[in-house]
């Protein structure tokens, strides 16, 4: 009989802990999806954009927004674990189980273990992408883009837009192709001051043994004169070969955000440090996050949530803009490297830790009036 109470007050952890678990598994799933559409919405329709307009491949909008994916995943994860905690607690609050939960003994603390347990799944997710995969992803975008940039001009025309070369000495318009060949073809070149123009009713790409590329034109017309003298020559042409030009491949130096952090740590400039703040800062706010939407979370059960929502998404965009200002600050000499790298986070402990002491005294003088 002694043991009973024990046993009693075990299962009633455990099932707390488990229900916690459940609901927080919930949340972050549903939070989750509906932030990953937003983005991927977002960033395909810029994609989507920038292809209608011919500045960009049609076949590297799909890649180009998997490693866009990748590069927002980490703050994506960080504010879905603040949300599906805040939310659980929030609900808990609203439907007055979390009043249950103090007067069977359990305080706010008791909240710490099973979401500390639960994000530190999410911590490791983002400390990784942070680390390594997000700066690859970067990376690697940054390439494939260059080198759809540097295939040939024609490759990159979309139908029923106009498109200039690489060289700006040339314009190409088409109304519409299939597979290799395309139909009304307008090309407008200028060289030494003279102005070609044609027109074609159809045309292909060919490859010569050699490689090179050509732009053939079918039953066309050539209009070719200096502007602003009358004195054009036109001539008719059944078959017109153009040589496509192939655009160099840009060299320069790799964006920081594409860099190692091996790099970073070894090479510590003022923009390298900035750059491993945020890295580092990244895994810590989402820790940090998570714990302070415990306190954050209380609400009046005959009030509505949502005015607790709203000051709990503030705190969040405070604390993130500043954490990218002192980014900046480091960036910029105006803060010392340890002031940079976790001044922001040191802070925002401090005032969770004061929320916690606020909210637990506040909890635990319910319980004695209980």
């Amino acid at each position: 009989m002694t043991n009973y109470p024990r046993t009693v007050a075990k299962k009633s952890k455990k099932l707390f802990d488990e229900s916690v678990q459940r609901e927080l598994s919930s949340n972050a799933l549903a939070v989750f999806s509906v932030l990953v559409g937003i983005v991927l919405v977002t960033q395909l329709s810029r994609l989507l954009g920038e292809a209608a307009s011919g500045t960009l491949a049609a076949k590297g909008v799909v890649v180009l927004l998997g490693f866009s994916a990748l590069n927002y995943l980490p703050v994506l994860l960080s504010l879905t674990l603040f949300i599906s905690v805040l939310l659980a607690l929030t609900r808990s609050y609203q439907d007055s189980e979390m009043t249950v939960w103090f007067v069977s003994g359990i305080s706010l603390a008791r909240w710490i273990r099973p979401v500390l347990s639960f994000s530190l799944p999410f911590i490791l997710i983002i400390a990784t992408l942070s680390f390594s995969l997000t700066p690859w992803a970067i990376s690697q975008g940054d390439k494939y883009r260059k080198q759809l940039e540097s295939r040939e001009e024609v490759a990159n025309i979309a139908p029923g837009v106009f498109r200039e070369s690489a060289q700006a000495d040339r314009i190409y318009f088409f109304e519409q192709g299939q597979k290799s060949t395309v139909s009304n073809i307008f090309v407008q070149s200028t060289r030494n001051h003279e102005v070609g123009t044609m027109v074609a009713s159809s045309g292909f790409e060919e490859t010569k043994e050699n490689g090179d590329k050509f732009l053939v034109l079918l039953d066309g017309t050539r209009y070719e004169g200096r502007e602003g003298y009358p004195d054009y020559r036109v001539m008719h042409f059944k078959r017109y070969a153009m040589r496509i030009e192939v655009a160099k491949v840009k060299s320069g130096l790799p964006e920081v955000k594409a860099l190692p952090t091996s790099v970073l740590v070894q090479n510590r400039t003022p923009t390298n440090i900035a750059e491993l703040g945020w890295r580092v800062g990244m895994p810590l706010s989402a820790l940090l996050l998570a714990l302070l939407a415990i306190p954050l979370s209380f609400v009046n059960p005959r009030a509505g949530r949502s005015l607790n929502i709203v000051m709990a998404i503030l705190i969040y965009m405070i604390y993130n803009n500043i954490f990218s200002m002192t980014n900046v600050w480091v960036m910029r000499q105006k803060v010392g490297f340890f002031f940079g790298l976790f001044g922001v986070h040191i802070g925002m402990a401090l005032v969770l830790l004061t929320l916690f002491y606020w909210r637990l005294s506040v909890s635990s003088m319910f319980r004695w009036r209980r």
